[in-house]
């Protein structure tokens, strides 16, 4: 049985949004690439604590990137919604 922990499968569900939002330039994109930044961040200053480069803490930082990234779009996918709902009325 394949050892299945929660940073897998939300993993999985980063690699669907990005597919899902390949084609176009995105706040899940911008939060891809803000999630390595910060997570190389975090992962050097383990390397200058002595506890070494730790890449999981980098792939965790893309993994939460995405994820914030995909709801601050779908925030905006909501908000455009909303208008044009309301200007209907």
């Amino acid at each position: 049985m394949p050892n299945i922990n929660i940073w897998t499968i939300l993993g999985v569900i980063a690699i669907i949004l990005l597919i899902i939002f390949w084609k176009k330039r995105s706040a899940v994109w911008g939060g891809l690439t803000i999630g390595i930044i910060i997570g190389a961040i975090v992962a050097i200053v383990y390397l200058i604590r002595g506890s070494g480069f730790n890449w999981f803490v980098v792939g965790k930082g893309a993994i939460l990137g995405t994820i914030a990234g995909s709801i601050a779009e779908s925030l905006g996918i909501i908000s455009n919604f909303l208008k044009k709902k309301d200007n209907k009325k």
